[in-house]
């Protein structure tokens, strides 16, 4: 309605309808149909009257990504996987020999990155609508983005996530040499841009990072205190100590405890050197003497004090020390003998299990690729009788302590020795795509399940994780096990039939992933 027009005819008019709306149309010797129609002019004549409200400032363009967009083919890929849909040519038959799209996503956009490509620009709301779906992929989807997507994330309440999820936004990240513009955009920046601006930060000069974290501490929110100090794992070194040291003290727990757990995975570190000195008090070659007690210099040094259910206080306070001291102690407490003879002596009084636990901890944290081989023992042993630990999820965390290679080996070895039904979480941290002996020991592995005439739907899990994980290359040594044959005698009704549409599937998402890499490729 334009301005001056209060308390005129047509508004009375509408304060009528109104009142006879609320009254009844009998009342007011009226008719439904015909007050319902007086609406309708009336409500046309308010919005003829009204005068447009004054024009928004245009928001500022996005910053320029230097990337390449990806060639077109891989770009109509991409658009093919967001929307999901089912590959032309890849199989057709029953639904469940169909590649799943969205399973491959992540691999498509890890393939982009590595090749320094942005998102086709039509797509990045649609990777962003992705990213809010999934949370999997929200690294990869808004380094992809880029500045484009961190413009977009401010003009759509649905996609604000992106500006608290770390991505950087491309070109919009000063140069970490340039020290006036790192202050101001660490002052003023969202908190995506300041992860991502630390993060560049301690690439480029790691002594800086903590310097520009140290600015601010005082006054950042503890949630966020805790994230920036996470980001301090990567470039780890003896030049943190005296930050981490101070965070020691911090009022938030997590915070504290974040800081201990990173002094500890630096063995010469002053708190390396304390936990060390409890841990030797408590254990040694004839006895293990657990703490008494959780004195005040042990909880400053981020030793929790109170057990979960089940454990007892000085097992858990036991187990604390000793992850947290530098591995290198037990050499002089054990009369020089190597990592391996140490784990393989006897723990006295039953303690072996804590003690083990306990040092698996220590070499993941310090990432000791010598004691992760000690404690891992041979692939071949019985999976609970390896000599550190029985738990596959530990041994998963020791072996990303080893080389790629040795990891894909050891991994290997476990598959030969005891097949696919125990190896689901060592498979997982193996480099993708599993090539040389780690695939040709996953597929033989699948073809002796399916002779063997194994219960189908147990492998579903490998399965899937084949189809994300194998080279390409080992679809054609595949081909021959796509045809179905007569179920083996004691077989599930049925068997014969899966496997050959599970492997029909594998096959036909090899050959997609091995398209999709080949469009990802750079124009000669």
């Amino acid at each position: 309605m334009a301005q001056g027009d209060e308390g005129t005819g047509t508004d009375r008019d509408w304060e009528e309808l109104v009142t006879a709306a609320l009254l009844g149309t009998e009342r007011r010797g009226g008719s439904p149909q015909a007050l319902l129609d007086a609406a309708a002019v009336q409500t046309l004549r308010r919005r003829a009257g009204l005068r447009p409200a004054g024009a928004a400032a245009r928001p500022r363009p996005a910053a320029p990504d230097p990337r390449p967009e990806p060639p077109e083919a891989a770009g109509r890929r991409l658009a093919q996987l967001l929307a999901g849909r089912t590959a032309a040519g890849s199989g057709g038959g029953r639904r469940g020999a169909a590649p799943d799209l969205t399973e491959l996503l992540p691999q498509w956009l890890a393939a982009a990155a590595r090749h320094g490509y942005r998102a086709p620009s039509a797509l990045v709301p649609a990777l962003l609508d992705a990213a809010r779906a999934r949370t999997d992929l929200r690294p990869q989807a808004l380094a992809l983005a880029g500045a484009r997507g961190l413009w977009l994330a401010r003009l759509n309440p649905e996609w604000r996530f992106a500006l608290r999820g770390g991505a950087g936004g491309g070109g919009e990240l000063p140069d970490p040499a340039d020290g006036k513009a790192v202050a101001r955009l660490w002052e003023e920046g969202l908190f995506a841009e300041r992860v991502a601006l630390l993060g560049a930060v301690r690439a480029h000069d790691p002594a800086a990072a903590p310097r520009l974290l140290a600015t601010t501490w005082a006054t950042e929110r503890a949630e966020d205190r805790l994230m920036f100090l996470d980001s301090l794992r990567s470039g780890l070194s003896e030049g943190d100590e005296p930050f981490l040291e101070a965070a020691l003290g911090d009022r938030s727990r997590n915070v504290r405890a974040t800081a201990a757990e990173l002094l500890s995975a630096l063995p010469a570190s002053a708190l390396a050197g304390r936990m060390a000195e409890r841990a030797l008090a408590c254990v040694g070659p004839e006895a293990v003497v657990p703490p008494a007690e959780c004195d005040a210099g042990m909880l400053r040094d981020g030793v929790v004090k109170r057990p979960p259910a089940g454990r007892g206080e000085r097992a858990w306070w036991l187990g604390q020390l000793v992850e947290s001291a530098p591995l290198s102690c037990w050499r002089d407490r054990f009369d020089g003998l190597s990592p391996a003879e140490i784990v393989a002596l006897p723990v006295a009084e039953g303690w072996a299990e804590e003690i083990h636990a306990a040092w698996c901890r220590a070499a993941v944290r310090q990432r000791d690729a010598l004691w992760s081989k000690a404690l891992l023992g041979p692939a071949s042993a019985p999976p609970a009788a390896g000599p550190g630990t029985a738990s596959l999820a530990e041994r998963a965390k020791l072996l990303e302590t080893l080389t790629e290679r040795e990891r894909a080996a050891w991994v290997a070895e476990f598959v030969r020795a005891h097949g696919l039904s125990e190896a689901f979480q060592l498979l997982g941290v193996c480099l993708v795509p599993w090539a040389g002996e780690l695939g040709r020991a996953v597929v033989d592995a699948l073809d002796a399940a399916r002779e063997a005439g194994s219960y189908p739907w147990s492998f579903s899990g490998v399965m899937g994780l084949a189809e994300r994980c194998l080279d390409p290359a080992e679809a054609d040594r595949l081909e021959a096990l796509t045809a179905a044959a007569q179920d083996p005698p004691e077989a599930s009704p049925g068997a014969a039939a899966y496997w050959a549409e599970a492997f029909q599937r594998l096959v036909a998402t090899l050959r997609l992933r091995g398209a999709m890499l080949a469009e990802l490729a750079p124009p000669a």
